[in-house]
């Protein structure tokens, strides 16, 4: 496979670009639930689902803050696309654990894509002579419509079990996405063109080479790797968030210049409320940004200089992505209040990025439970929870 460019202004320069063809598309990812195929095809072609895949597999490796910082140029022209693209990226930083050869299997192809899930209580793996059988249904696929593979985490049950035991039976199963069968239960009002469908497998082998535990020792020594996978899923959905909340008041304000309430002579623009909240807001997005900023480059300082991070490092970066997950909603949910009536429908743009916003803080990232982890480490307390 051809190596991947290392240049970081390319990176970002082609983002910019991207950027533009995905803000000319917004409307169509939204109607159609998915990115149309020739921009998921061009995202692909330039790298962009392989941003964090390691260099001897033909990826771009990329620094932990220039990956963010694509992730919050493309958020600000369609977060469904920049969720993809930190779902489908972060997801493949475990072709450092996969078998080598699987790894060589899946992302020896240009366009690449693993797409995964979460299982329901039905789906197991029970081991059969050189591998496994695996049944089941699995949520929440996000990018499945551009995906080449599918991932199943799984319980792995004995053949008399009748229900798994613990956390540390659990494998994940790699299979061509042709052996799977989708199920369109995306019927939802945010995020919509993230085409995150279910899929379901009844019987399916997978052979052991291609399945492992996210556990297994990693292969690669790049800092990249060093970051737990839910700190970079965490980190980079709060960078979606943020990007959401940022063209939210770039709409809001450009509407505020032409917009003039029902029973009001006056511009929206001109009313003092108006500069009060537009001023609140972007001091809310530009603190929970900073110190989103400050606990990602201590974890990325850390990652780079010391292969290891201090449970401080990570306690701070779970906490920070959860908080502005949730201060980006804050300020979305003020750019919505002084849209007036008509956010109310979807030909406003604040209505698809009210949608996005709270969509994102009902998933498992922006869990105020993380809070209480951080609480508890802070009281000296054994935190409890992913971090």
């Amino acid at each position: 496979m051809p190596t991947a460019p290392h240049d970081t202004e390319y990176y970002l320069d082609t983002a910019r670009e991207l950027a533009s063809r995905v803000a000319a598309n917004a409307d169509r990812i939204e109607a159609d639930r998915q990115l149309p195929t020739e921009l998921a095809n061009e995202i692909a072609d330039n790298g962009f689902f392989r941003l964090l895949v390691p260099r001897s597999l033909g990826g771009a490796e990329l620094d932990h803050p220039t990956f963010r910082k694509i992730l919050e140029i493309i958020a600000t022209a369609d977060g469904s696309t920049a969720w993809c693209i930190n779902q489908n990226n972060v997801f493949a930083t475990d072709c450092v654990r996969i078998p080598e050869q699987t790894a060589k299997e899946i992302w020896g192809e240009k366009r690449a894509v693993v797409t995964n899930g979460p299982p329901t209580a039905s789906s197991k793996a029970v081991p059969v002579d050189g591998g496994y059988k695996l049944s089941g249904h699995w949520n929440f696929s996000s990018g499945s419509d551009h995906a080449t593979w599918i991932a199943a985490l799984v319980p792995v049950w004995s053949q008399d079990q009748t229900d798994p035991t613990g956390r540390e039976s659990f494998r994940v199963m790699l299979l061509p996405k042709k052996d799977a069968t989708f199920v369109d239960q995306w019927h939802v009002n945010g995020m919509r063109g993230t085409g995150s469908f279910s899929f379901e497998l009844e019987d399916v082998f997978i052979p052991e080479s291609r399945s492992y535990a996210q556990t297994d020792t990693i292969r690669e020594d790049g800092p990249i790797y060093v970051i737990p996978r839910g700190l970079l899923f965490g980190s980079g959905f709060a960078t979606v968030a943020l990007g959401i909340a940022r063209a939210s008041l770039s709409t809001i304000i450009d509407l505020a210049v032409t917009k003039t309430p029902v029973r009001s002579t006056t511009l929206v623009q001109d009313q003092p409320t108006t500069h009060r909240l537009i001023g609140e807001a972007e001091a809310i997005w530009r603190s929970a940004r900073a110190y989103l900023q400050e606990s990602a480059s201590a974890v990325w300082e850390s990652a780079c200089k010391n292969r290891a991070l201090t449970d401080e490092e990570r306690i701070q970066l779970r906490l920070a992505s959860t908080y502005a997950i949730h201060k980006a909603a804050e300020v979305v949910d003020i750019s919505y209040g002084l849209s007036g009536s008509n956010a109310i429908f979807p030909a406003n743009p604040i209505n698809r990025l009210f949608q996005d916003i709270h969509v994102i803080t009902q998933h498992a990232q922006g869990r105020l439970v993380h809070l209480e982890t951080a609480g508890q480490f802070l009281l000296g307390l054994e935190p409890k929870g992913n971090f």
